[in-house]
C-alpha cells in the first residue's frame, strides 16, 4: 500500500517507521476550510479559515490589557489570501470537555464559580453600540438568524435596531401579534456588554481543578447585556449542557431574557415545535 505524504508537512507513515523522531505536529480540530494544529507540546497554530472575518488577535490583546483573565498569548499573525493563520503558546491544562467526566461535584462547582469571576470583568467593559472592536460588524448566527452564517450585523444602536435585524429571522408565517408580543418581551439590550459567546466546555482549559485558560475569542464583541448568559442555552453535548446549566447559576441572571431568546430561536427554526406552537396559541387567544 502506497505511503501518501501529508499535505501539510510532506511526512509519511513509512518514513515515520524507520526514524527515530516522533512527529509533534498533530491537528486537533478541523471543520471545513478551518484547522487547528498542536506544534510540540508549546504551541498552537490555527487557521480560522476564509468564511468568516475573525477578530481574534485584537480580541486577546484587549482582554489581556483590560483583565486578568487567562487567554492565549499570540506570537505571531499573518494573512495568507483571505486567510488568518494566529500562532500561540498553548495554554497549560486539558479542555474541561476531556476531564468533566473524571470531576467531583465539588471541582465542577469550583470550576464553574472560577469561570463567572472572571466573566464579572467583562461586565465592566461596555459599549455604546453593539459591535466588534474598532467599530466592525458582529457575527452571530444564534442571536441573529440567517441562512448564511457570515451575515455582518451592525454596529446597532437602540433597542429598535437590533430587534429590526433580529425580526428578519422569522418566517412569514409567524403572526404579527407574535412579533409585536416578542419585541414586548426583549429586555433591554443595554449596556453593552463584551462577551465571549462560546463558552462550551471545549473552550474551558483546566488543570488541577483549576481554570487556566478561556480560548476562541474570534466571534467576541459588545453584545446585549444579557447575551452571554442566554447564549449558554445552546449546547453542544449532554455534558456541555450540563456545564452550561452550572454555569448560569454564577451568572447574573437574565432568565426573562431566556426565555424571550427560546421563544424567539424555536419560531425561526422550528416553528412546528411544541414550544414555538405553544407560543403562537397562547398570544393569539389573548
Amino acid at each position: 500500500m502506497a505511503s501518501y505524504p501529508c499535505s501539510a508537512c510532506s511526512w509519511t507513515h513509512e518514513r515515520q517507521k524507520h526514524c527515530n523522531y516522533e512527529s509533534h505536529v498533530k491537528l486537533f480540530y478541523e471543520a471545513g476550510d478551518r484547522g487547528v494544529w498542536s506544534l510540540g507540546s508549546n504551541l498552537i497554530l490555527k487557521d480560522r479559515g476564509a468564511s468568516l472575518p475573525t477578530s481574534e488577535v485584537p480580541n486577546i490583546l484587549f482582554i489581556q490589557e483590560t483583565t486578568s483573565i487567562p487567554v492565549p498569548t499570540v506570537v505571531e499573525s499573518w494573512e495568507e489570501g483571505q486567510h488568518t493563520l494566529i500562532l500561540m503558546k498553548r495554554i497549560p491544562g486539558e479542555p474541561l470537555s476531556r476531564v468533566w467526566h473524571n470531576l467531583s461535584a465539588d471541582e465542577k462547582e469550583s470550576i464553574a464559580k472560577q469561570t463567572a469571576e472572571y466573566l464579572a470583568q467583562l461586565r465592566k467593559l461596555q459599549s455604546d453600540r453593539i459591535q466588534a472592536l474598532g467599530g466592525c460588524p458582529v457575527y452571530s448566527n444564534f442571536l441573529f438568524k440567517h441562512q448564511r452564517s457570515e451575515v455582518p450585523h451592525g454596529p446597532l444602536a437602540s433597542d429598535d435596531e437590533l430587534w429590526a435585524d433580529m425580526e428578519r429571522g422569522l418566517g412569514e408565517s409567524i403572526p404579527e401579534a407574535v412579533r409585536i408580543r416578542l419585541r414586548e418581551r426583549m429586555p433591554s439590550a443595554a449596556p453593552y456588554t463584551f462577551t465571549h459567546g462560546d463558552l462550551t466546555n471545549v473552550n474551558i482549559m483546566v488543570e488541577s481543578g483549576s481554570v487556566t485558560g478561556i480560548i476562541d475569542w474570534e466571534m467576541s464583541g459588545y453584545f446585549p447585556v444579557w447575551w452571554e448568559y442566554v447564549c449558554t442555552s445552546v449546547a453542544d453535548s449532554e455534558e456541555d449542557r450540563e456545564w452550561k446549566s452550572l454555569l448560569r447559576k454564577h451568572m447574573p441572571d437574565h432568565s426573562a431574557a431566556r426565555e424571550f431568546w427560546l421563544d424567539y430561536y424555536y419560531l425561526c427554526r422550528d416553528p412546528g415545535s411544541g414550544r414555538a406552537m405553544k407560543v403562537i396559541e397562547e398570544t393569539c387567544t389573548e
